[in-house]
């Protein structure tokens, strides 16, 4: 079951690749800031960006550290992050294929790692978790920024429908108590350092996935009959935007 969602995220994005290096959503956002902040960088830190996408965190936090490892599974993406490398003249971001859950590095090699829109990817966040404290040096610090799912039952399930219905490789964005939890479970001392909600242009949403037309209906469906709750907590416009909840987290691995 894992290697089937694992291979949808390949086919999806190795489509769309070029789609994320150009994201507005992407390559800008408060949270970029944020997480360069809230990794503490010092100029001499190995860092790895677990589930680098198109590279923009690897890029953003490449200025404040020695080495950024930015590590994907999809080949196509690792061409975006190194195209926007170069283009920015980064010479010390290199890129590695590979699955966050069996990275392939050794024990206590990076002294930070971050991860910015890739978690809700994840097809086991616990093996993840257990990976990146394995790689993390004792004391090490992960930030983790991504769309995080709200506490309420019938909203969280509004929210996984939509994402599922846009992208079939969507697996969940967790709450900010599950991801707490699983922080705590793996080994980390987690903290929430910010919250926000990411406002999202419905068409430029699908488009930018390449969302199937039947599919797009079924959203479009969904966000017209939405009941009242609905339509207050995802801030919903007819047809136009729509917003959802972002949290960014530092867990640092304990000794």
């Amino acid at each position: 079951m894992e290697s089937d969602v694992k291979a949808a995220v390949q086919q999806q994005f190795g489509a769309v690749a070029e789609n994320y290096r150009t994201s507005t959503v992407h390559a800008q956002g408060e949270d970029l800031a944020w997480l360069v902040a809230t990794a503490q960088l010092t100029g001499v830190e190995r860092v790895l960006d677990a589930g680098c996408g198109a590279g923009h965190a690897s890029l953003a936090v490449a200025p404040f550290a020695a080495e950024v490892v930015a590590l994907d599974l999809t080949e196509a993406m690792l061409h975006q992050t190194e195209q926007l490398a170069s283009e920015r003249s980064l010479s010390n971001v290199v890129t590695l294929r590979g699955d966050v859950e069996a990275i392939p590095a050794e024990d206590a090699m990076f002294d930070a790692a971050v991860s910015r829109y890739s978690a809700h990817h994840w097809p086991n966040p616990a093996a993840a978790l257990s990976e990146l404290r394995r790689v993390l040096k004792p004391g090490g610090a992960f930030v983790l920024s991504d769309i995080v799912a709200p506490e309420a039952p019938a909203l969280d399930t509004w929210l996984q429908t939509i994402e599922l219905l846009r992208d079939p490789s969507h697996v969940r964005d967790h709450s900010v108590s599950q991801w707490l939890m699983m922080f705590a479970d793996a080994g980390f001392t987690a903290s929430v350092e910010h919250t926000w909600r990411l406002t999202l242009d419905f068409q430029s949403w699908i488009e930018r996935i390449a969302t199937p037309a039947r599919n797009a209906a079924m959203i479009e469906a969904l966000f017209a009959g939405a009941p009242a709750e609905v339509r207050e907590e995802f801030q919903l416009i007819e047809r136009g935007t729509f917003a959802i909840r972002g949290a960014l987290f530092r867990a640092l691995r304990s000794l």
